[in-house]
């Protein structure tokens, strides 16, 4: 599986760290913002509060020398002076004393005296002259933008009636502030610093989620891929290292039900694979989705030919069902195939395939090769049809004859022994026919045991000719035919039965001698090859067209029916000829040109004997 690529922000590894960056942030934040707000309040207050406390100080010692009248000026400012001096303060500060006429009569500001005996300026300190109210106060140095805060605070006499004057007080804040800001970025230095370090702490406190979870990760891509031999590391045993337990024993059935569905999968290829029958799947919509190796033997086609075409063009059944039918329903089509000029029947079985919800997924198609069932059940069809016509022929005549016979035929002398004698070769025909059907029964039931011996096949060649040539002459109404020998110099043994070849040589040139002209010429001749020996025997008939060499070893077929029925002929002799060829492991056909005549030939195994001392019987 290709990993999906991302970028490092959107990674665990960043994520985890921000998160814990984001909380100390967010910490901080309020953290400062209450440590400021109370770091600011409680300096400012603090401050002011000392100030109150000096003026209150300096107005209770100012208040005796404003009281005695008795003193001269100059001793009385001297004692406001040394009594203003007495103020401490951590700020710079401003003091004034102005009498209840309004004239400034002491001052801290040792050089400058030159404002003592003037009338003050300052309306605050004439509001409280006026009302006798303190007054407190912060404003801004216009010149220097310094924050100040302002005290006028009354003086009394002892009484506590009689209002002497007022004290002025404007302290500078600004070291003040000046020192909350010092602090303030004290704070936001510490803060980004223990963010910093936080932050690389986090990096390194959260390895021990991400690693787990990598690893994780890790497995999970490797089971995705099919690896499963490389379990998780468990980091420890805590909820991680229990989901890494897990994801490691879901590898294990992952990999066991992995295996057991290659190996169901490998099955199915193998049964698919060797199935005598071909086997189609498609999907709902009727295209192929899956096909074997018979399926395509079958139709003759490639495999790109078939996947993702439609099974019913790919059958060639359109015109006989539509998909609707094959969804609907279990199907089965008959499907005449042809490629290439050979035809063949193919019988097509559909099922459909159906979840357990009843939705159809598609449909399997089983394709059987019928053409040899087919073309047995034709053959079994035409033998019974031939057998029924080739038995009543024979009975038809001896019904008939016998019923004339029974009508008083034989009575007469010369008809009753020609009637008889037909019923007797029919009879014999009859006998011959269902004899040669017991033998083909028995070769294709395999009840045939062949008593084999090697035999010197020229001279049973030799003796089969000769006898067929003393028949030929005894018989008055048979023709004259000469029969050549062209025999190999080598002597040749077979491993054969010989009853049985002797069956078969007899009846190939019983065959060549109905079918050649009075007079005619029959060749037998014999090669070998050291490893198979070649007989062929050759007539001067009508010959064989193409058509009918084809079907001349079939059961029943005869290229001139009438003529082999009027001498004799069951139409088996060939066919029980190329049975008994067969199981001697050997071949037979025909070659054969029509009107220039016939040669029939048998190959047998051959095996060469240089010594072999033997009679023929």
């Amino acid at each position: 599986m290709k990993q999906r690529p991302f970028r490092f922000f959107q990674s665990i590894y960043f994520k985890i760290p921000l998160l814990f960056v984001f909380i100390l942030v967010i910490t901080f934040q309020f953290i400062g913002v209450i440590f400021i707000d109370q770091l600011e309040t409680q300096t400012v207050d603090n401050f002011k509060v000392q100030i109150n406390t000096q003026a209150d100080f300096l107005a209770n010692n100012i208040t005796p020398i404003l009281s005695n009248s008795d003193q001269e000026s100059q001793s009385v400012l001297n004692q406001l002076r040394q009594t203003l001096e007495t103020f401490s303060s951590t700020a710079p500060a401003r003091l004034e004393v102005i009498n209840n006429a309004q004239t400034i009569i002491a001052t801290n500001q040792g050089l400058d005296q030159s404002s003592i005996g003037n009338q003050t300026t300052d309306a605050d300190a004439r509001n409280v002259l006026l009302y006798q109210n303190e007054l407190r106060s912060e404003y801004s140095d216009p010149e220097t933008d310094a924050p100040i805060y302002k005290l006028i605070k009354p003086i009394f006499g002892t009484t506590q009636t009689t209002l002497l004057g007022v004290l002025v007080i404007e302290a500078n804040m600004e070291q003040i502030y000046s020192q909350n800001n010092n602090i303030i970025d004290l704070f936001l230095q510490s803060s980004i610093l223990a963010v910093g370090v936080a932050l690389l702490i986090s990096f390194v406190l959260s390895q021990g989620l991400t690693r787990p979870i990598e690893n994780m990760r890790q497995q999970a891509l490797r089971i995705s891929e099919g690896v499963y031999n490389y379990p998780a590391e468990v980091y420890g045993y805590d909820e991680l290292g229990e989901l890494t337990m897990t994801i490691n024993e879901l590898a294990v059935k992952v990999k066991d039900a992995q295996e057991s569905t290659e190996s169901e999968r490998q099955r199915l290829d193998g049964i698919l694979r060797h199935m005598t029958d071909g086997v189609i799947g498609t999907d709902q919509r009727g295209r192929v989705l899956l096909v074997n190796d018979r399926a395509l033997q079958l139709l003759n086609i490639r495999r790109e030919q078939a996947i993702g075409h439609s099974i019913l063009r790919l059958l060639n059944i359109e015109s006989k069902i539509a998909l609707k039918g094959l969804l609907q329903k279990d199907t089965e089509v008959m499907i005449n195939h042809s490629d290439k000029g050979v035809d063949s029947i193919l019988k097509g079985e559909f099922s459909i395939i159906r979840r357990e919800t009843g939705f159809v997924t598609g449909v399997v198609c089983v394709l059987t090769d019928v053409t040899e069932q087919e073309k047995t059940e034709q053959e079994q069809r035409d033998f019974v049809s031939n057998v029924s016509h080739e038995l009543r022929t024979p009975l038809t005549s001896i019904k008939s004859y016998s019923e004339a016979l029974s009508d008083g035929a034989w009575r007469d002398e010369k008809i009753a022994p020609q009637f008889l004698e037909v019923i007797q070769s029919e009879s014999n025909r009859m006998i011959r026919m269902i004899a040669n059907l017991l033998d083909l029964s028995k070769m294709d039931g395999g009840q045939i045991t062949l008593q084999t011996d090697y035999v010197d096949l020229k001279r049973i060649i030799n003796h089969i000719i000769d006898r067929l040539v003393f028949t030929l002459e005894s018989d008055s109404n048979a023709g004259n035919y000469n029969f050549m020998r062209e025999f190999t110099t080598r002597d040749i043994y077979v491993d054969v039965d010989q009853d049985r070849m002797t069956q078969v040589i007899d009846n190939i040139l019983n065959n060549a001698v109905k079918y050649s002209p009075d007079g005619g010429t029959i060749t037998v001749k014999i090669e070998d090859n050291h490893r198979s020996v070649i007989v062929r025997i050759t007539d001067e008939g009508l010959g064989i067209s193409k058509q009918d060499a084809e079907k001349l070893f079939d059961r029943f077929y005869r290229v001139d029916k009438a003529r082999s029925r009027e001498q004799g002929g069951s139409g088996l002799g060939l066919a029980i000829s190329k049975e008994v060829i067969e199981l001697h492991g050997g071949s037979i056909w025909v070659d054969s040109v029509e009107g220039e005549g016939s040669t029939f030939i048998f190959e047998l195994p051959y095996t060469e004997f240089t010594e072999l001392d033997g009679e023929w019987d």
